[in-house]
């Protein structure tokens, strides 16, 4: 099946649109704008039976089309010589759930590492963990210590003991429970320590998946190389503000949390060279992409300047009127309303297309969100 943005003006009577090309956008955009209509039972709750068996709707920016396939098709959008980029950050299982002596249910979500055992987390009930509390998890092997307040009322600077002599993060991996985002309405189990992980995670850090990543399968990456093309990773752990909606009315006061990045000189030099050599340089997920354009404004990017990798924390926020530096393609799921992955992607495709490929992906029952469907833009 095969429609064109053509089509699309003709039926919203959008004029004038140039196909393949993106409009400027003006810093009046509204947030409203980025509202979409979508049934809840096509909220995906549950991975694909197969990481590979998930639908990939392709846009093709220049011609302004869509093609609907299969994830298992990826290897015939790629050519020799394009480099996919993973973020290989590992997901860890930071939410810790437990209860009062009195009876009542908490929540500790470890947000990120401060130093040691030390971190900032979110803490539910906020008016009863105070400073000074000391929560018992796993039978009393993991406490959690509240130090102080930190940001909002919500936040929490909390400390991590072990009862016995093994690291607190052990017993983080053995209790803490899958932070499945808010929109999967069911408690996490056995499956999603798996499914809810990219099959190349290492470096553990990010409280959410990088989930354009989810659909590989070691048979789709060993077809990419067939053609030719290969993979790179950087790092970059991702954080709760993933899944937070933008609430300013204006798109350009919205403020972005920072996360942590990092590209090692031997990516940074296989990037320059693959640019070099006239290859596509295809992102895998969102987060890959602000990574990527984070580093393309660092005046030592590709000089050779760093003793070591590219590392620091990026509070880029891409939308409409963004130019990219760095990537030619993106590998993406359908995002939420109001959030800024689906700005960024707005950004990339031009919001128009991006527009009509949502509606058209309602219209054809894709599955959204984490454990959802994905998108190719070309």
């Amino acid at each position: 099946m095969r429609k064109t943005l053509i089509d699309l003006i003709k039926v919203t009577k959008v004029n004038n649109f140039p196909v393949g090309a993106q409009r400027a956008v003006p810093s009046s955009l509204k947030t409203k704008d980025f509202e979409y209509d979508l049934p809840r039972e096509l909220i995906a709750q549950h991975p694909a039976e197969r990481r590979d068996s998930s639908r990939l709707m392709v846009l093709d920016r220049a011609e302004g089309t869509i093609r609907h396939r299969m994830f298992s098709d990826l290897p015939e959008y790629v050519s020799a010589g394009d480099l996919l980029v993973l973020n290989n950050t590992r997901v860890f299982p930071a939410r810790l759930l437990g209860r009062f002596p009195t009876g009542g249910a908490f929540e500790v979500f470890l947000v990120r590492r401060l130093d040691n055992d030390r971190w900032l987390a979110l803490v539910k009930p906020g008016r009863r963990i105070k400073p000074g509390k000391r929560l018992l998890l796993g039978n009393g092997f993991l406490q959690v210590v509240v130090e102080d307040f930190s940001g909002t009322e919500g936040e929490r600077i909390v400390r991590l003991e072990a009862k016995d002599s093994r690291d607190p993060l052990v017993l983080v991996e053995l209790y803490g429970h899958v932070p499945l985002p808010p929109y999967i309405s069911r408690p996490d189990n056995d499956e999603d320590r798996l499914r809810y992980q990219t099959i190349y995670a290492r470096f553990t850090g990010a409280v959410a998946a990088p989930t354009a990543g989810l659909h590989f399968t070691p048979k789709v990456m060993e077809a990419v190389r067939e053609r030719g093309a290969d993979f790179t990773e950087i790092t970059l752990h991702v954080g709760p503000g993933t899944f937070r909606p933008v609430v300013t009315e204006s798109v350009a006061g919205h403020k972005m949390e920072e996360e942590y990045y990092s590209i090692d000189q031997a990516a940074i030099s296989w990037i320059i060279e693959t640019k070099k050599k006239g290859g596509k340089i295809i992102a895998v997920g969102t987060t890959s992409v602000r990574a990527l354009e984070t580093a393309a404004g660092d005046p030592g990017f590709g000089k050779g300047q760093q003793d070591g990798p590219l590392a620091g924390w990026t509070g880029l926020f891409i939308y409409p009127g963004y130019s990219f530096r760095m990537v030619d393609s993106l590998l993406t799921n359908f995002h939420l309303p109001r959030s800024t992955l689906l700005m960024l992607v707005s950004a990339f495709a031009g919001k128009t297309l991006i527009d009509f490929a949502y509606r058209e992906a309602v219209n054809e029952g894709y599955r959204f969100y984490s454990y959802g469907d994905a998108m190719l833009i070309v």
